[in-house]
């Protein structure tokens, strides 16, 4: 049998009635946890002190009041700049996320964006806007035939794998690179290291970034990339809006060195108003919602449950992350 220990944990603030329903549920299910619900920045001070485990955002502050703090569940799957800082880094705390609980919404988000430009839908939904009925010449190229295209995966994680396995089945040659990952998922035809990028942009008909914001990926996506593409590629970024430089989209968007874009995230959000993505004619945009979809709380609520049962076993945590590389 093995042997289970109790432990402090602490929901930091600020919390929600989804926090605090966690907290009643994770009190009655694994019942080696006490859970603490620090409702504001004045109680996390005083119960961090002694916790062994938290839930949530740290602080410099915070972090130095923490005296026996070993475990720290991220409230994200990617958590953005400056969550990771350099003494969080530096300490003993192991860092878990949330990733993998978005790879089945994300992946169809990316596979509808593939197949609107497919399809040509980023002409024939302005043009319905328009009331204009105007078919294109079958000459013109506007329609792909999925199975004579290639895709490259720029982050072949948990969402650029579900990715692959969809645009397989519809016979498009997906190629990879990742930082990390060497075996081949289901789908993929060649994965190569994240250097081997600039070689295999040429190759590419749809060009996925889903890698996260790191001190490597920062503005990694610029205007030599772009000039890099097929003239009649789609570059797609669903990841983070930091790894890709707008004003370099838009130049390359302009000069014609790409087919088009579509886009869930940007370097500033919300997207401004007056900024040209809006108007563009090959471009499609949604407001960072490709996650959404049902379930995601069920899922967050498991992965916290099984780290909880997992830390009073002393067992490996599910999602740690590499706090220098911040995934």
């Amino acid at each position: 049998m093995v042997s289970r220990n109790s432990f402090k944990f602490v929901m930091l603030p600020p919390q929600s009635d989804t926090t605090r329903a966690w907290a009643r549920r994770l009190s009655e299910t694994v019942p080696e946890v006490r859970v603490v619900v620090a409702e504001d920045a004045d109680a996390a001070a005083r119960e961090i002190a002694d916790a062994e485990a938290a839930f949530g955002q740290l602080d410099k502050q915070l972090l130095s009041k923490a005296r026996n703090l070993r475990w720290l569940q991220a409230p994200f799957a990617a958590p953005p700049a400056g969550f990771y800082f350099p003494e969080l880094i530096d300490h003993r705390v192991c860092v878990t996320n949330f990733r993998e609980i978005y790879n089945d919404h994300i992946g169809a988000h990316i596979l509808a964006f593939v197949l609107a430009f497919a399809r040509g839908l980023h002409m024939y939904i302005p043009q319905q806007l328009r009331r204009e009925w105007k078919k294109s010449p079958l000459e013109a190229g506007d329609v792909l035939h999925l199975p004579e295209t290639t895709a490259l995966i720029v982050g072949v994680g948990g969402i650029g794998a579900e990715a692959a396995r969809l645009l397989a089945a519809f016979g498009v040659t997906v190629l990879a690179t990742d930082a990390r990952r060497t075996s081949t998922p289901e789908g993929v035809s060649e994965i190569h290291p994240a250097e081997a990028l600039d070689a295999l942009l040429p190759r590419a008909d749809f060009v996925i970034l889903t890698v996260p914001h790191t001190p490597a990926t920062e503005g990694f996506f610029n205007r030599a990339r772009f000039q890099r593409m097929k003239k009649t590629a789609f570059f797609i970024n669903i990841g983070r809006g930091m790894t890709t430089k707008l004003d370099d989209l838009v130049a390359a968007l302009h000069a014609g060195e790409i087919g088009g874009a579509a886009l869930d995230v940007y370097e500033q959000e919300p997207l401004p108003a007056e900024h040209p993505l809006w108007t563009m004619p090959n471009v499609l945009l949604t407001p960072h919602m490709a996650g959404h979809g049902p379930y995601l709380d069920d899922r967050r609520f498991e992965i916290i449950a099984d780290n909880c049962r997992a830390f009073a076993a002393g067992s490996p945590l599910r999602n740690p992350v590499d706090k220098a590389s911040w995934f």
